[in-house]
């Protein structure tokens, strides 16, 4: 019995290892080649003749055509915005939806879940004329505005997840602080969101993964304005007939480079997730 138990954990192992070597490849590849000394998109060979740090200088640097501090800064800043906004819409209408009983409650629960069915460029061409007819589009400050606008407008819809971990604090809490003299502000401010640091982390991440890696929507409201272009955009511009030969390997060193930030968010956020977790138990 012994003995088949640990053939299994060894199968186990052994599926284990050989999909993270999967997993692992691809990013392998990503950062071997933007340290890749030969130009040019394709090669017979995956491990480089010779290795360079001039595809992150030529990069940053960048010309007229590409400037991937710019995207790389417009990226960051609309991200910020987006998440700040996208985690205050998610959590509070989480909170509603959790805490408060009014007539159409369910019918708007029932609404949300059926228009999270549906993937979000559906409505690409609307929410386009829509922001045009509202004068969003004439600059490019304006359409970065347009697009924070976009990404946090319809966080809200994507509270369920919020919902269900408001679903697990007892409400007792909230009503010993009712009892205190707290209002439902109060109450949620001071007493939910210290108690809900893992579901605040999850939303946190997921609302600033959307506008970093977003390509359909930025391109739509974007168009042909280089100058505005956000990190997603920029990086598949450099992928076109015209650039490919030029700057294949410099793509690679970007995309290494806006893994940074997502990176640094998820060890900044993690801390705090496990925080919540003992925090909510302990209480």
């Amino acid at each position: 019995m012994k003995s088949r138990k640990a053939s299994m954990d060894n199968l186990c192992h052994a599926v284990l290892a050989v999909l993270s070597i999967f997993w692992v490849l691809p990013i392998f590849y990503v950062i071997l080649t933007s340290f890749r000394e030969e130009s040019g998109s394709y090669k017979s060979y995956i491990w480089p003749r010779g290795f360079t740090l001039d595809n992150y200088k030529n990069l940053m640097t960048g010309n007229s055509n590409i400037d991937f501090t710019r995207w790389f800064l417009n990226t960051l800043i609309i991200a910020i915005f987006s998440t700040v906004l996208s985690a205050f819409f998610v959590l509070c209408v989480a909170y509603v939806m959790s805490r408060l009983r009014f007539k159409m409650r369910k019918p708007l629960m029932n609404v949300a879940l059926i228009l999270g069915m549906f993937p979000g460029f559906m409505s690409m061409i609307a929410v386009y004329y829509i922001l045009k007819g509202l004068g969003f589009l004439e600059t490019g400050l304006l359409k970065q505005v347009a697009l924070v606008m976009v990404y946090s407008g319809g966080a809200g819809l994507t509270f369920y997840m919020a919902k269900g971990f408001f679903d697990t604090i007892p409400k007792a809490i909230d009503e010993a602080a009712y009892i205190d003299g707290a209002s439902k502000w109060d109450t949620f401010i001071h007493v939910t969101v210290p108690l809900s640091k893992p579901i605040i982390t999850y939303t946190l991440i997921n609302s600033f993964m959307a506008p970093w890696v977003d390509y359909i929507f930025a391109k739509v409201i974007m168009g042909n304005d280089i100058k505005y272009y956000t990190i997603a955009i920029g990086l598949w511009t450099l992928l076109e007939k015209e650039y490919i030969e030029l700057y294949y390997t410099q793509f690679y060193a970007g995309c290494v480079l806006i893994s940074i930030p997502i990176s640094i968010l998820f060890v900044l956020t993690q801390k705090c997730y496990v925080e919540g977790v003992s925090g909510a138990v302990k209480g």
